[in-house]
């Protein structure tokens, strides 16, 4: 069986090394499916969850604020600029910062803080998304 090797790094350090079937990423345009022996491409990331899969294991998840996503034919490089695994998200800490952020966008005024606040909810809002996907509910 032909596998692809796939590497998660940030600056916090190397999340995950191995090798998998299939990584599905957020890139910039749409999210992206990665097989063994996929073209090069080189792209941005944008925030969200990066899914590494092997036959006969569980989904590896994992999830991006950004970054850039390099493709070889036999090599994935995720460098986020900061990644999680899905048991370090914190629902509270997303709807809080999402709340900042709208509150932040709300109240700007200048073309450079509309900017950044527009950045901030996105990467909330997909942060949000993301832990709702990512973690069943408690209890379950």
């Amino acid at each position: 069986m032909v596998l692809i090797h796939v590497d998660i790094v940030s600056a916090e350090g190397a999340l995950f090394s191995g090798q998998a079937d299939f990584v599905v990423a957020p890139a910039s345009q749409g999210d992206v499916g990665i097989a063994p022996r996929h073209a090069p491409l080189l792209t941005e990331l944008r925030p969200g969850p990066v899914r590494v899969q092997r036959e006969g294991e569980d989904e590896q998840l994992f999830y991006v604020t950004g970054g850039l996503l390099e493709i070889q034919p036999n090599a994935v490089v995720v460098l986020a600029d900061s990644a999680l695994r899905p048991d370090q998200l914190d629902m509270d800490a997303a709807d809080q910062a999402r709340r900042k952020a709208e509150e932040a966008l709300a109240g700007a005024t200048e073309k450079s803080d509309i900017e950044k606040a527009q950045r901030d909810l996105a990467e909330a809002s997909a942060r949000h998304r993301a832990l709702k996907k990512l973690r069943p509910p408690r209890g379950t």
